[in-house]
């Protein structure tokens, strides 16, 4: 029985809402997502409700719920310390903006069904009698592990073009096949996605790299050509060789496939890391002859891959401080490799940067899909490991204050002469504060 398979306090919270509908005298049906889940033995992330009751009879029952959108029949109701959301059974007028239908009117459980997305998301369940309710067939295809759009797949598609890419998610996250019409509606229509604001694809790109099947998606992406309608730039790394005695792996579209594969519940940060770390690659490739031979090279592509992350994860409405982060990340990605060259001080600093988290597990699943030299990472661990939390950020040993105590003016020289003192601090040559303040009379008038 599905409701007795699943058992979680959204659940109950979501059922508690139904009750009172009802009770209420009308009907209420868990709807979309969460019944899909249910079915197939998932946890949903969340819970909605459709209903027959219009969005003020809902307000009127649920003191201090939200009208997030009563002209469509949305009302968010608080329960139990979660919001569910509550839906009025509706159909949908013409779709003029590729994204929103320009009027609705509101019917049955059976019309709003039909005008869903996929067959998938378009099922009911009576929590009560424990009873699926399926008007479009949504059940046949989750046995046969298909997404299919209701209805002509072209119209679902014109409605709303962002149900391009929520296929190929659902596809990729459930490990199912989109339906052969369904796919070449898609396909035909994929250079129209920009029709959407990038603010949603931006996130439904997220959700394909961060919800733990990115390489399928992306496979995917790249094969309906939405790919080249949101991210060109990763299009160019297919063919683009490498070369093999680091590369044994392929092109540098195999190995960015093959990298963003091992991403285990990442976050969003070190997903576009993991996903634009070689993007400079195709337009920095050249060759170098060698003693060994000629070798392929991609001189300065970390550089000029930190600039490409930001433009496109600008073009994806990335917050800033994400495209920063994602910037740092593929500007410093192969910098491991310097690790154990550098002075005691340098690698303190190196491995006490903001984000030398996310920067060594891409240093891990970048080797780990490639020739599978591990040794830098390795070394970066252990030496991290192997630093105490004073090692890595010591008290300092002087201030400003006790450069003016002995003679030096306030200025930009401070940062310069502090600088060098914690540097002395971090080698090990200079332990307190007298012999700091020694060192800074003998090396500084």
């Amino acid at each position: 029985m599905i409701a007795n398979a699943m058992s979680s306090t959204a659940r109950q919270n979501a059922v508690a809402v139904v009750r009172r509908l009802r009770e209420a005298g009308f009907e209420a049906l868990l709807a979309g997502g969460c019944v899909r889940d249910e079915i197939l033995g998932r946890v949903p992330k969340d819970y909605d409700v459709a209903t027959d009751a219009p969005a003020g009879r809902v307000l009127e029952l649920f003191p201090g719920s939200l009208p997030v959108g009563v002209q469509f029949g949305v009302v968010l109701v608080a329960s139990g310390g979660h919001r569910v959301e509550v839906a009025t059974f509706r159909r949908d007028g013409v779709y003029l903006d590729s994204r929103h239908p320009a009027t609705v009117s509101f019917g049955s459980a059976r019309e709003d069904a039909v005008r869903r997305d996929f067959t998938i998301n378009g099922m009911f369940l009576d929590p009560i009698a424990d009873r699926v309710i399926d008007y479009v067939g949504g059940r046949d295809d989750l046995a046969r592990g298909v997404v299919r759009a209701i209805g002509d797949p072209a119209a679902r598609l014109d409605e709303d073009k962002l149900r391009m890419l929520r296929a190929v998610r659902l596809s990729a996250r459930l490990g199912f096949v989109i339906e052969p019409a369904t796919w070449d509606a898609i396909r035909r229509e994929a250079a129209l996605i920009d029709r959407i604001a990038f603010e949603r694809i931006g996130e439904e790109i997220r959700l394909i790299l961060c919800e733990g099947a990115a390489r399928r998606g992306f496979e995917l992406l790249h094969a309906s050509g939405l790919l080249a309608a949101v991210i060109p730039e990763l299009t160019t790394m297919v063919g683009v060789e490498q070369t093999p005695l680091h590369h044994p792996e392929g092109d540098v579209w195999t190995h960015t496939l093959l990298v963003i594969e091992q991403l285990q519940n990442p976050t969003e940060t070190l997903a576009l890391g993991a996903l634009l770390h070689d993007v400079a690659k195709p337009v920095c490739a050249g060759r170098r002859q060698m003693p060994e031979g000629e070798r392929i090279t991609f001189y300065g592509h970390p550089e000029r891959g930190a600039e490409m992350a930001v433009t496109i994860c600008q073009r994806l409405k990335r917050s800033r401080a994400v495209w920063e982060r994602v910037a740092y990340l593929v500007r410093n990605h192969l910098r491991l490799v310097n690790a154990p060259r550098m002075r005691k001080a340098t690698l303190t600093r190196f491995l006490r940067e903001d984000g030398i988290g996310e920067l060594l597990e891409l240093a891990r699943i970048d080797a780990s899909a490639s020739n599978g030299d591990l040794q830098y990472y390795d070394f970066c661990r252990a030496q991290l490991a192997a630093l105490s939390a004073d090692e890595l950020h010591p008290a300092p040993l002087v201030t400003g204050r006790d450069l003016i105590e002995i003679g030096f003016s306030p200025g930009p020289r401070f940062s310069e002469i502090l600088h060098a003192v914690e540097e002395q601090q971090l080698e090990g040559t200079l332990a307190d504060r007298s012999a700091a303040l020694a060192w800074i009379r003998a090396h500084y008038s």
